[in-house]
């Protein structure tokens, strides 16, 4: 029994690392003790409500071929969610190879393609679920160090997300970030 458990875990632990996904491109420029500063360059994204849980599935079906063109697109990294307008967004960067005139149009009227504007972003790393309670948690770490160093924050809070669902709490990668003014 001890050996099954020992193969699944191991197997678990080693897909949850060999998952190879393109990630937002940006360039550390200062390390905190606990958070960094980022600059992030312009990315494309989809963007739709994540109002009642249903802004993944949506987002999903877009990279599975839900779209004009029936195309089919890479995961990538991070998914990231967000307060705009008083409503809860969630996010899928498209990857590099994308623009505004050569990705493939939504099907769902509910999907925008935007590009975000780079920038420098404050970013503060967290393991476990991507729970509220954790959010919260950090969020409020990353507040307080931003003010402790008289940075001021641009944005509302991000909420960024690495892993499948399937990854084990301790191994995954969260983190929240803020457009700061540097």
């Amino acid at each position: 029994m001890k050996k099954i458990l020992l193969i699944l875990i191991s197997t678990l632990i080693l897909s949850s690392q060999t998952m190879a996904y393109e990630e937002a491109n940006y360039e550390i420029i200062n390390k905190k003790n606990n958070y960094e500063i980022r600059k992030y360059f312009n990315r494309l994204v989809i963007e739709t409500s994540s109002t009642q849980g249903k802004g993944f599935k949506k987002l999903f079906n877009y990279i599975s071929g839900n779209n004009e063109q029936k195309k089919e697109i890479k995961m990538t990294v991070p998914v990231t969610q967000q307060i705009k307008n008083g409503d809860m967004t969630m996010q899928f960067y498209l990857p590099s190879k994308f623009n505004k005139s050569n990705a493939p149009k939504p099907s769902d009227p509910d999907i925008k393609i935007l590009t975000i504007e780079g920038g420098y972003y404050a970013v503060i790393k967290y393991s476990g679920r991507s729970s509220d309670n954790n959010f919260l948690k950090n969020k409020k770490i990353l507040e307080d160090e931003l003010k402790k160093n008289k940075i001021t924050i641009l944005s509302p809070p991000i909420r960024a997300s690495y892993n499948s669902p399937f990854t084990l709490p301790m191994l995954k990668r969260n983190e929240i970030m803020f457009k700061v003014d540097l």
